[in-house]
């Protein structure tokens, strides 16, 4: 690991625990939902769990810029070298329902480029981190750390795609046609799906559209680059976070790294202008 990130990322943990124990409490108990901008679903809990992480972050560094998906943004990360992208309960539509794919997830972009990600589970206590250099890791129920390797699958027949369950639409059903993929599994937060292809479990995620934001993506980049892996937009171009637009527009391909550029290429014709340009 970077010395220099050995604070940021233990901080990054213990709250994303934290906050994963407080997210918790609230699982499976009839919360009230309330709609924001976008017509996206917002609870209680993602509003304390965003209270305790942006908190604890800036008191930790406060020179660091600050990007989360329940505050509002100034535009001040975009004079800051290190900028925290937060989102406290991604996949909160699986929160909702009861089910279990949803995550807290943190980044810390460096630069250009995501350098560190924590990605906890709460239901399970499952626990993902990587910073740059050190590797891409995973513990179970506080368990020992294991460390994470994407798949060797290179055969796009051989592809097992994790893709959203509450986003999903016609669209998937047309990149499982054309790559003729037969193994599919839906996963409602970005980082577990991400975590799921870092630890070879899944090769591949695709999603066409413009919906997911800076905060989605950071914290996975992280995880998913040091476990081998590689995502791009729709394109194959590198996503960018040094943007005032909040959101990945361009949409989002996540993949085991050896299968990326000719999917990147088989698809091309299928999205003409399925993603906005």
């Amino acid at each position: 690991m970077s010395a220099n990130l050995q604070r940021e990322l233990a901080l990054a943990i213990r709250l994303a625990r934290q906050a994963g124990e407080l997210i918790r409490g609230f699982h499976q108990s009839g919360i009230a939902v309330e709609r924001k901008a976008g017509n996206e679903p917002v609870t209680e809990a993602d509003r304390q769990a965003n209270a305790l992480l942006v908190a604890g972050l800036q008191a930790g560094f406060p020179d660091y810029g600050m990007l989360s998906e329940e505050e509002p943004d100034d535009g001040t990360r975009l004079t800051r070298e290190r900028v925290w992208m937060v989102d406290p309960l991604d996949g909160t539509k699986d929160f909702i329902r009861g089910f279990d794919g949803f995550a807290t997830m943190i980044g810390l972009l460096e630069g250009e480029r995501p350098a560190l990600g924590v990605v906890y589970q709460p239901i399970g206590d499952r626990l993902y981190w990587a910073s740059s250099g050190a590797g891409a890791w995973v513990s179970d129920q506080g368990g020992a750390a294991r460390p994470l390797q994407v798949s060797a699958i290179h055969d796009t027949t051989q592809i097992r795609m994790v893709a959203s369950k509450s986003h999903r639409d016609e669209k998937i059903d047309r990149v499982r046609a054309e790559l003729g993929i037969r193994d599919e599994l839906n996963v409602g937060s970005v980082g577990l799906k991400l975590g799921l292809i870092a630890r070879g479990e899944r090769d591949l995620y695709v999603n066409p559209n413009p919906h997911a934001k800076l905060w989605d993506s950071c914290g996975p980049e992280a995880l998913l680059t040091e476990a081998g892996g590689r995502i791009t937009d729709a394109y194959g171009k590198p996503l960018t976070y040094r943007t005032p637009e909040l959101g990945n527009i361009r949409g989002l391909i996540a993949s085991n790294g050896l299968l990326h550029d000719e999917i990147i290429a088989r698809l091309a014709p299928l999205f003409g202008g399925g993603v906005v340009p």
